[in-house]
């Protein structure tokens, strides 16, 4: 799948508030390769929050050019509106044709991303009596519902329990697996630790290449249970995981996780057997990318 953000460059771009007002970034050149998942860090105020908006297409620069076709594009804010005139089932229909689907795909895909997100209780409460937990659900879930070609994410995660935490990673993965390019922005500096292909840092108004994190060594388990035996809800460390119509589950967690993963398995009803426990090897060196998104061998 081809989603043509190989071609969206930022060149020189900059952004403030006002026609007088500070710069927040300025001097920004930036390209998005397709497929590939891109980490922006830096402190509180630094610029951030500003360059996703302007890839979202949110904001427009106050001078350089972004250039190239804009992607299908959707974008995950840092605060989300939830004093909307909707239930959390309508907005996403909603939102969904705004975007494209016809209403029974929307509908069809509302109600997928409400339940991987473990949401769909709350279907048509009205968003403005959703929890804030909640309510971040609804937030991520609007973003996937069309398929993105690039998806920006400023502290999705915040909010989300820890299932849900884990269902973003694999909802992540997907798109980038698809072809698409994801941007986010979080203030874990582990999250999706491993899987990034690319991270820049703010340094005073513009943007230097960083240093990608380390992957947290993992650990896998092979366990049994009685054919048609769901996996336990909000199990430890949100595990990657398949299973089986046998009844056999392969589940991988941080290693710092698999002590409590294990007694959650044991202690299920029914309980879990416990067929092996190692060390996931280390997966390949990722390709170094440089500023303008060129991969290098």
């Amino acid at each position: 799948m081809s989603t043509g953000t190989e071609n969206l460059r930022l060149r020189g771009v900059g952004r403030r508030y006002g026609l007088t007002g500070p710069w927040v970034l300025r001097g920004v050149d930036l390209a998005l390769p397709a497929r590939s998942l891109v980490r922006v860090e830096g402190a509180n105020g630094t610029g951030k929050s500003t360059l996703l908006r302007l890839l979202a297409g949110i904001d427009a620069p106050s001078e350089g050019r972004i250039t190239g076709r804009r992607p299908r594009t959707a974008y995950v804010p840092e605060r989300f509106p939830a004093a909307l005139p909707f239930t959390a089932a309508g907005y996403l229909v909603h939102l969904g044709r705004v975007q494209g689907l016809r209403t029974a795909d929307a509908a069809d895909r509302a109600h997928e991303w409400l339940t991987r997100f473990g949401a769909a209780a709350y279907a048509r409460t009205p968003l403005a009596e959703l929890s804030k937990g909640t309510s971040q659900k609804v937030a991520v879930a609007q973003s996937l519902l069309a398929e993105p070609e690039l998806l920006v994410l400023d502290e999705a995660w915040t909010g989300l329990d820890t299932e849900a935490r884990g269902e973003l990673d694999r909802a992540v993965a997907e798109r980038v697996t698809a072809g698409a390019t994801v941007v986010f922005v979080d203030h874990d500096p582990r999250r999706l630790a491993g899987t990034v292909d690319t991270a820049y840092r703010f340094e005073g108004l513009g943007l230097t290449t960083a240093p990608l994190a380390a992957l947290d060594p993992r650990v896998r388990v092979e366990a049994t249970a009685p054919p048609g035996t769901p996996l336990p809800a909000g199990l430890p460390g949100a595990p990657a995981y398949t299973l089986a119509a046998d009844g056999t589950a392969s589940l991988s967690v941080p290693a710092a996780h698999s002590d409590a993963l294990l007694r959650a398995l044991l202690t299920a009803r029914p309980p879990w057997h416990i067929g092996g426990v190692a060390p996931v090897p280390d997966p390949q060196p990722h390709r170094s990318t440089t500023r303008d998104g060129d991969r290098t061998p």
